[in-house]
């Protein structure tokens, strides 16, 4: 059985990575979603990933629970390490990662792709205001960090999410799952 592709989604807050990842997921149902573990209370996560306490995470991390782990916008994420079961099964799957760690995938998966799904600064700012989740001064920091650049020599696959859901989709299918584009 071949292997499947760890694909990480990437880009800047706002980009609507995880509306993406959802709704090619209910499109394609052998993509998976990778559930993330982050430290911010259930109610305040805004997509479906466990929210932990700092010190819960750090225990979690400890015993190995996690196959990446990272630091950003004064948080902790992690990508459970279930995560390999699922690629070893054959299933891609789909991650939101930030674009800090994207060096180290080469290193941990066998198959993995990049994704970066990006938008203009005005409807990055849109809707990341609309989601009512950061002050004014987090939503600012996190515009700041719209232009993080990728490490040198990786290849992302780059969808402008300025349209339509379905023109999102389209792209993303188009470059990942060219049969049904």
């Amino acid at each position: 059985m071949k292997q499947g592709r760890f694909i990480a989604v990437v880009g800047p807050s706002g980009a609507g990575k995880d509306t993406v990842m959802e709704a090619a997921c209910s499109r394609h149902p052998d993509l998976r979603r990778v559930r993330r573990v982050i430290t911010r209370s259930a109610e305040a996560v805004g997509e479906d990933a466990e929210g932990v306490t700092p010190e819960a995470f750090e225990e979690m991390a400890e015993l190995g629970a996690f196959v990446l782990d990272w630091r950003a916008h004064g948080l902790r994420y992690g990508i459970p390490v279930g995560v390999l079961d699922q690629l070893e099964a054959g299933n891609d799957v789909l991650a939101n990662l930030s674009r800090s760690v994207l060096p180290q995938l080469s290193q941990i998966f066998q198959r993995s792709r990049i994704v970066l799904i990006t938008a203009s600064p005005d409807v990055l700012a849109g809707r990341i205001a609309a989601r009512g989740r950061e002050t004014a001064e987090d939503q600012a920091k996190r515009l700041k960090r719209a232009d993080f650049a990728l490490a040198d020599g990786l290849n992302p696959i780059v969808i402008r999410n300025e349209g339509t859901l379905d023109q999102a989709v389209a792209a993303f299918e188009a470059a990942l799952i060219p049969e049904s584009a």
